[in-house]
């Protein structure tokens, strides 16, 4: 009886509730209590009604989330998490060296996967601007025409070639993409049959003064992408950003909405903000939306004119930083787990607690096409 009535009004009621019942019974009745015959009051059907005559508010996790109605915290509404092609797999993230000689970083680029992959990585990461030095001067000399391919990318074909060869999925870093009379800071992504699969032009340009320490704008030479890019891969479906983006949670909110395993940045931090951001960031974005986060940056070299900060990370879903490196060349090989996804959104169900009645993130994209 009072596991029965504690679920329908609270402790204090319960209390006169019960001693109404069962001090008439006891002191009606001459038998010992082992002997007694005990009647329970029926409680009404409609326990609205219940609510009301006891003036109690029920306390029901439906209930509270029907009033904040956490499935219009996201428009469109968010898409299940889909079922990954697999569940546990291992990433490379190969954090090169970048030189001026566009040849040898094409060819260092391709040992690196090509290592990465003989130590088991079915996903190969590259870091941003790795065919080129990280400079405004740089970008054009560099640019290479993605869509025609061949001898006009010859960094794209390899990638092409040897994802194709080896039989994994590859995030390419990014290159300087020249298309018409604009300049793009490019990510290109192959799937295991060597084809390209998607293209993330950098949506956020890196331009920012921070005087004494750096000011760099990318808006100089290049020019902002304008769609966000997620691509089904034979290692899950993959929301794609590139450094600056990192900075935007609202980006990775809609890939996560959009049913997103893992987020990727390519990135090269500095050594003003790298130190204080970068891991800070990754973190960030991996916890608030329960789901694996990548980067990958150029190793560092102290005599160029931009200094990348380096230390290539992977981000586990409740922010746990599962592998990281240094600042010097090298080759993280880390396995990633899917099935921990649900098991983390389980134990804190963000997606059924957000306030639909007070905020929302629309995935403007995504709303225009419906």
């Amino acid at each position: 009886m009072k596991s029965a009535v504690s679920s329908l009004v609270s402790s204090k009621n319960l209390t006169r509730l019960h001693s109404a019942i069962s001090r008439p019974l006891l002191h009606s009745s001459s038998k010992p209590i082992s002997q007694t015959t005990f009647f329970v009051p029926a409680f009404p059907r409609n326990t609205e009604n219940l609510y009301q005559k006891l003036r109690i508010r029920p306390n029901s996790t439906s209930v509270m989330s029907s009033a904040f109605k956490p499935e219009q915290a996201r428009l469109p509404p968010a898409l299940p998490l889909p079922t990954p092609p697999l569940t546990k797999f291992k990433i490379g993230l190969c954090q090169l060296s970048v030189t001026p000689d566009k040849e040898r970083n094409i060819k260092h680029a391709r040992k690196a996967i090509e290592e990465a992959a003989q130590k088991g990585a079915q996903l190969v990461v590259l870091p941003e601007i790795w065919n080129s030095p990280y400079s405004n001067d740089s970008f054009p000399v560099y640019a290479e025409d993605i869509d025609a391919g061949h001898d006009a990318s010859p960094s794209t074909a390899m990638l092409a070639e040897v994802s194709g060869h080896l039989r994994i999925t590859i995030i390419g870093g990014s290159i300087p993409e020249r298309c018409g009379d604009k300049l793009y800071n490019t990510c290109c992504v192959f799937g295991t049959d060597g084809k390209l699969k998607a293209k993330h032009r950098k949506i956020h340009l890196f331009d920012i003064d921070i005087p004494g320490k750096i000011t760099f704008m990318e808006s100089k030479t290049l020019t902002a992408g304008e769609t966000p890019t997620i691509v089904d891969t034979d290692v899950g479906r993959i929301g794609i950003g590139i450094c600056y983006d990192i900075r935007f949670q609202e980006l990775a909110m809609i890939y996560a909405s959009r049913g997103a395993h893992l987020l990727c940045y390519p990135g090269a931090f500095n050594m003003t903000t790298g130190p204080l951001h970068w891991e800070l960031l990754q973190r960030a974005r991996a916890v608030d939306n329960q789901l694996y986060v990548a980067t990958c940056s150029p190793a560092r070299d102290a005599g160029a004119g931009y200094i990348a900060w380096g230390h290539s990370t992977l981000v586990g879903p409740f922010g746990e930083v599962l592998a990281t490196t240094e600042h010097d060349e090298d080759i993280i090989i880390a396995e990633i787990d899917y099935s921990i996804l649900e098991q983390r959104r389980m134990n804190l169900p963000l997606a059924k607690q957000r306030r639909g009645d007070l905020y929302q993130l629309v995935d403007i994209q995504r709303q225009n096409a419906d």
